[in-house]
């Protein structure tokens, strides 16, 4: 009998008290990287609503993986406004995950060093254009390998401030998945052309972090099952990948795919919210790129629920950790469906903004699934003071406060 997706479940060193985990949504609440009281209550909230677990989004392993200014950065100057959220968590019963990525070339910063945000190659850098910033150049092989250092030194920084696990983000067109894409690594050395060379840096992160807080903390990694574009990568380089993380200790893997600088609503599938985002942006030269690009940038995918559920499938008849389904999960159905699959937990990101308290309405039989209706307006909120639902804004629609 598949387990109840109410009963707890172990990942790695760590039981959750059951089968919900909210996934890493960017929540906009860390004002020139440093974790706010927005930050920790946001999080209080969604422990109080019954997940098992929660995780902090996009947490800068270095002030170079940041993609701007306000993005959580792990320096110890972060660590006691983090360590009063872990409490926060925990004193309303949930365990509390983070996400450890880095930018490479999708980035609007200057590195310190006054140079070009860089990646696997050189390459046209359409997010930094509008701030004076067009091209990355390829990381030498030196920078390359002080990234498992730096992704091992902020997972020490978050286990000292009391988390239960981390989540690589290896996902999405940052860093990592710049290094696994084909599309996007043209190296041809130790770290690019074949695929084994592709993997070379994520895997060495791997091991790096799991050495680092392995058996005090969960080690999990979110990957993409599908690039979702072409010439990029798909289902049997992501099941390849995900062996060779089961193989390196890791204690779970996340489905999910796509990029933010191809295709971002891949991951999320659903309406476009253009005109909301242009309305938030601050930046003039930003707005007027928006309009200009936005249409051909933001493609659109109906939503459909449990996106990710077939190419995850493909990751279960593979590995032997936990694999988690993120994707289009909506309701007490689709957490069911998941359990029978062989999914050990299911990641939910909009129904838990629209739902905070979805897992104890389960719990009480109130609810068979979330009021979320994809309009992904969420995404522009999270430049408009913070992520939310936007059904909650007054009349049910979008205050726009920074108008166009």
């Amino acid at each position: 009998m598949p387990p109840d997706p109410l009963t707890p479940g172990q990942l790695g060193p760590v039981l959750l008290r059951n089968r919900f985990v909210k996934a890493a949504t960017f929540e906009g609440m860390s004002p020139a990287g440093v974790p706010s009281p927005a930050l920790v209550e946001h999080h209080r909230r969604l422990a109080e609503g019954g997940v098992g677990m929660t995780t902090v989004a996009y947490a800068a392993v270095h002030p170079d993986g940041r993609t701007f200014p306000d993005q959580l950065c792990l320096v110890p100057s972060a660590i006691p406004a983090l360590r009063s959220l872990t409490h926060a968590v925990h004193e309303a019963g949930a365990r509390v995950s983070i996400q450890l990525a880095h930018a490479g070339f999708f980035s609007k910063l200057r590195p310190a060093d006054g140079g070009l945000p860089r990646g696997p190659s050189l390459t046209f850098n359409k997010y930094g254009a509008a701030s004076g910033l067009p091209l990355a150049r390829a990381m030498t092989v030196a920078e390359i390998e002080a990234i498992p250092g730096q992704f091992a030194a902020a997972a020490e920084l978050v286990a000292e401030a009391g988390f239960d696990a981390v989540e690589l983000h290896l996902g999405h067109g940052y860093l990592l998945s710049q290094f696994l894409s084909p599309a996007t690594n043209r190296r041809r050395d130790r770290y690019g052309g074949s695929p084994d060379g592709r993997m070379r840096l994520p895997l060495a992160v791997a091991r790096a972090v799991r050495e680092a807080v392995g058996g005090r903390l969960a080690v999990t990694a979110k990957l993409n099952v599908l690039d979702g574009f072409s010439g990029g990568a798909g289902v049997a380089e992501a099941v390849a990948l995900a062996g060779r993380l089961d193989a390196a200790g890791i204690d779970g893997l996340t489905t999910s795919g796509g990029s933010t600088s191809r295709n971002p609503l891949f991951l999320l599938r659903g309406e476009r919210p253009l005109a909301a985002m242009i309305a938030v942006e601050r930046s003039a030269l930003q707005r007027v790129a928006l309009r200009v690009l936005g249409p051909a940038v933001l493609r659109t995918y109906p939503f459909e629920e449990t996106f990710f559920r077939e190419p995850g499938r493909e990751l279960l008849a593979h590995v032997g950790c936990s694999v988690i389904l993120l994707g289009g999960v909506v309701s007490w159905a689709n957490a069911v469906q998941a359990m029978a699959d062989g999914f050990a937990f299911v990641q939910m990101g909009r129904a838990l903004l629209a739902d905070p308290d979805l897992v104890r309405r389960f719990e009480r039989g109130e609810a068979q699934r979330t009021r979320c209706t994809a309009c992904n307006q969420c995404i522009a909120a999270m430049d408009d003071g913070g992520v939310r639902c936007v059904l909650d804004d007054p009349g049910g629609r979008f205050v726009l406060r920074h108008p166009a």
